[in-house]
């Protein structure tokens, strides 16, 4: 569940406080005044546009996609390449402005639409005066059924989160957009960076998978589901009487395996060249036909790998038991209960979904929530919200994928710190979206970013700032 879109930046010169204290950083060179010549507004796939913009911090070209940014590197002319690799070339020539990704579709021009709105200057700094400082400060109660707390010792050291403060503010962790930290049950650490703050959803990535598995949980916990032992494919034979590849094994998978990334489908995002990858699935006009069509790799149950059309699988079937779409059956019996209203989910699995692959954006806050849910059995405000059962379930091994263990859409991490580990449980997604728990420090860490496509800072944050030594 990948990427976005928003803006362009012709207006950072404008006189006002925020500009002159943002201007005072910049240092306007002639390769940045070059790489203005390919700012505007460009097609993009799926029927939606895209932003390129030159950024006066860094001196690069920068694609912005439903608010994500995404550096482009020169590598020479109009010739520029992206994180994985990919050759991005632009054409400035005056009737065919635009670009083409050559290692996909070398034929295919995204034209160029025009100029871009102005962007929010603030997407550029991590605090408009960083010059200033951090300073910590608790946070505040905001009537939203969060306690609120400051730091009162361990296992939180306030010396180190004070640091860590001026490190983000500083810049010497990028595109770090929030850091939340609940200890017993309490809100203690609370900031925001860049153009974020704490009443802004932001884009979970696959961190929306842990939320399809509470969804699953619900459904079997409403009757509509009886057990992960059922096979998948019976709930679709209505909707696609003719499957492709149908096998014994495939009539075989398991809502489990799909759960647990072992369906034995040749799905496997984290392999380009797989069949079911999900860069394949999003050019597709139906996610859940072209997830069920694939064929077998192994028996279910035998190998895992990561699969993002399993979980579109998934949401599909608890939306055709309850017979509503996932937002509103989510809304009712996850969101509503937590007093979580701030959201945005479009499921809607098809290739108008290419560039939000169907995943939802939460507050930060709100995402701190889903922690302390499951932190606390299932149990919110005195409420069993989703079973306790499915919550030890859930968060239990079953599996491992690449070097991490892995449960039910949730996995298991350990960070390693001075005299040993950290074993905790984590919703992750791609740019740094992270719902750590810890249980033995009665921990929940909020995590929010914009690191798409690189290694994120959050595990990198929680060793030297927030986890204690052992």
């Amino acid at each position: 569940m990948r990427s976005r879109a928003a803006a362009l930046l012709s207006c950072l010169l404008i006189a006002s406080p925020l500009s002159t204290a943002l201007n005072s950083q910049l240092v306007l060179t002639p390769e940045y005044e070059r790489l203005r010549r390919y700012e505007g507004t460009y097609e993009d796939e799926g029927g939606g546009t895209l932003q390129i913009v030159a950024s006066p911090r860094d001196t690069i070209l920068v694609a912005v996609l439903d608010g994500a940014r995404y550096p482009l590197k020169a590598v020479g002319g109009d010739l520029f390449t992206n994180a994985p690799g990919q050759r991005i070339q632009f054409s400035l020539e005056p009737g065919r402005e635009g670009y083409r990704v050559l290692d996909v579709d070398p034929n295919r021009l995204f034209r160029r639409l025009g100029p871009g709105d102005p962007l929010n200057e603030r997407m550029w700094y991590p605090r408009p005066h960083s010059r200033l400082g951090y300073s910590y400060a608790p946070p505040r109660n905001r009537d939203d059924g969060l306690p609120v707390g400051a730091v009162e010792g361990a296992p939180l050291d306030r010396a180190r989160l004070q640091q860590m403060g001026e490190a983000i503010v500083a810049g010497r962790h990028p595109e770090t957009h929030s850091v939340l930290i609940a200890h017993r049950g309490r809100l203690v650490f609370e900031e925001y960076f860049y153009e974020y703050d704490a009443n802004m959803p932001h884009a979970l990535r696959s961190a929306t998978k842990s939320v399809v598995s509470a969804l699953v949980g619900l459904a079997i916990a409403k009757g509509h589901l009886k057990d992960v032992r059922q096979p998948v494919l019976p709930f679709f034979a209505d909707e696609y009487p003719e499957i492709a590849n149908n096998t014994d094994a495939k009539r075989r998978i398991t809502v489990e395996h799909l759960l647990t990334m072992r369906s034995g489908l040749d799905c496997d995002d984290w392999n380009q060249a797989s069949p079911g990858n999900e860069s394949k699935m999003g050019r597709t006009n139906d996610w859940v036909k072209f997830t069920l069509d694939l064929p077998m790799r192994s028996e279910p149950g035998a190998s895992t790998s990561y699969c993002s059309g399993g979980v579109i699988l998934l949401g599909r079937l608890v939306e055709k038991l309850s017979r509503q779409p996932l937002a509103s059956f989510a809304r009712q019996q996850l969101f509503e209960p937590l007093g979580i209203h701030n959201f945005d989910w479009h499921f809607k699995p098809d290739r108008s979904s290419i560039n939000t692959f169907c995943q939802i954006s939460l507050t930060p806050r709100d995402m701190l929530k889903i922690g302390l849910l499951y932190m606390n059995a299932g149990i919110w405000n005195g409420r069993q919200v989703v079973p306790a059962d499915w919550v030890k379930m859930s968060t239990a091994r079953h599996t491992s994928l690449g070097d991490t263990d892995y449960g039910y859409l949730w996995w298991r991490p350990y960070l390693e710190v001075p005299g040993g580990r950290h074993h905790g449980i984590m919703a992750t997604g791609n740019g740094g979206q992270k719902i750590f728990l810890w249980p033995e420090l009665e921990l929940v860490v909020v995590m929010t970013a914009g690191n798409y496509n690189t290694n994120s800072h959050a595990n990198a944050l929680a060793i030297n700032y927030i986890l204690p030594k052992r």
